[in-house]
């Protein structure tokens, strides 16, 4: 799959996540035309946190680590959770 195109129209927020009392809470939106392109987005998003993890662990260390469990929780999730569709 190639990059999608920079958005030529106002950026909008496709994912927003939050953690309140110790539960991962996501917003999401459908930004993308092929849902690919959210694979993409948590890649990048996996290698902004090893970056900022860097002071304390090697970036590709931290990068390892998030593969594997992201591996092992789509393997058997710990809490699939709930999705609702809002209009």
């Amino acid at each position: 799959m190639s990059r999608p195109r920079r958005a030529t129209k106002a950026a909008s927020r496709c994912c927003a996540p939050w953690s309140s009392n110790g539960a991962l809470h996501v917003s999401l939106r459908r930004a993308f035309d092929d849902p690919e392109a959210f694979g993409m987005m948590i890649a990048d998003i996996t290698r902004h946190v090893g970056r900022i993890y860097a002071d304390k662990f090697p970036e590709e260390q931290t990068v390892e680590r998030i593969r594997a469990l992201y591996d092992a929780e789509m393997d058997a999730p710990t809490d699939p959770g709930t999705t609702s569709a809002l209009s």
